[in-house]
């Protein structure tokens, strides 16, 4: 099967409007935001007053839930420092809080005098309804902390404290999978991981399952529901950043390829059904191995 994969250029809120008029409902949507944090976009002012900027989140935040099947999923990534925010927003939207999860920095923590620095992004994981329509418990092949003499033999359950996935953002650390410009600068300064993403998707959809991104950015949310069996819509305003989520989707890279994490979820139960059959895999050694001519 090959998934529909929509690459929609434009205002989220504008394009919600859109889908929801053209009947589309999801079961997953990946909220990450700009946050607000003075950054420079081509396309949009990240420095707004913040009623200004938690109004317009719960505008979108209430145009996904419209978008969303019951039981469907939200995982709606943020600062720390705006949880509270996170939280107002979704109870105020409808959502159902499932998780608050904590995903913790390997490779890079914000130093302070007078605080302890700050080393995790949360990510509220809610759903339009009690219940959630699905969740799969994933169960990885989690590295052996000091304190443990044996390693397990079936693996651990994915908890709420996400310490094993590696961020993008911390420059060369991020290996090679950050997509840079000529100059080796990060082509977006926020790009998530693959393995964050395939996380997610794996955790609240089934193969054939829709699954919406309004702030794409690079596009990995394509990337991985595409490989995942996954149906999916990304929108994004920047021109340049959808002229590049189109090409990652043509031009394939090793660094976007999913199945090394299969063997890091080997021990979850009906992982074959969970996993889905998307975009057949490229043979080894025709990947793109750069992406730099077609994101400069």
């Amino acid at each position: 099967m090959t998934p529909h994969t929509l690459v929609l250029e434009g205002d989220c809120l504008e394009r919600m409007a859109q889908l929801e008029t053209e009947g589309y409902q999801f079961a997953l949507t990946f909220l990450d935001p700009p946050f607000n944090q003075g950054k420079e976009y081509v396309c949009f002012e990240d420095d707004l007053p913040a009623e200004e900027y938690w109004r317009w989140m719960g505008e979108v935040c209430q145009a996904v839930y419209r978008l969303t099947q019951a039981g469907g999923a939200i995982y709606f990534m943020q600062r720390e420092k705006n949880t509270e925010f996170v939280l107002r927003i979704l109870r105020e939207t409808g959502w159902t809080l499932q998780n608050l999860i904590i995903w913790t920095k390997r490779t890079s923590a914000v130093p302070n005098g007078w605080r302890f620095g700050k080393q995790y992004q949360i990510i509220a994981f809610a759903t339009k309804g009690r219940k959630p329509r699905v969740f799969h418990r994933l169960r990885i092949d989690a590295p052996l902390r000091p304190e443990y003499k044996y390693p397990r033999e079936a693996g651990m359950f994915v908890t709420d404290v996400w310490d094993d996935i590696r961020e993008l953002t911390s420059g060369y650390f991020a290996g090679e999978e950050a997509i840079r410009d000529l100059q080796g600068e990060r082509f977006h300064k926020q790009q998530s991981p693959v393995a964050l993403l395939a996380r997610i998707i794996l955790s609240s959809t089934e193969p054939d399952d829709w699954v919406l991104d309004p702030f794409a950015g690079t596009g990995t949310t394509a990337v991985v529901a595409r490989q995942l069996g996954r149906h999916s819509v990304s929108i994004e305003l920047d021109p340049k950043n959808v002229t590049c989520i189109r090409e990652r989707l043509e031009v394939w890279r090793e660094a976007d390829s999913v199945a090394p994490l299969k063997h890091y979820y080997r021990f979850t139960p009906d992982l074959e059904q969970i996993w889905g059959q998307g975009v057949e895999r490229i043979p080894a050694g025709q990947f793109r191995q750069t992406i730099y001519t077609i994101c400069r």
